[in-house]
């Protein structure tokens, strides 16, 4: 059963990003490279400040180390919790 990323939204992470108590699962979340456990409970990161951080840096799939997978769209996995972002802009605006 796949889990979602409550940064990014990615909704294929092999385990609940939390157990049910309390810990980080480890896991590294392909889409936005959140590590549960670490990046929130060892360097202080929240989920909004990390998903920011990530946006800024133009939503990159594993922080563009590999090729995502094909139609990823991450917008649509922001949309998907909540996260609507602005128009993207076209060139001549």
């Amino acid at each position: 059963m796949p889990y979602a990323c409550p940064v990014c939204g990615f909704a294929e992470l092999d385990e609940p990003p939390r157990s049910s108590y309390g810990g980080g699962s480890y896991e590294i979340c392909p889409s936005c490279g959140f590590q549960f456990g670490v990046s929130d409970d060892d360097k202080g990161y929240t989920y909004e400040s990390w998903r920011q951080l990530w946006i800024e840096g133009g939503m990159q799939w594993d922080k563009g180390s590999s090729d995502p997978p094909p139609k990823w769209d991450p917008r649509e996995q922001l949309r998907r919790i909540g996260v609507e972002l602005p128009p993207e802009r076209t060139t001549g605006d």
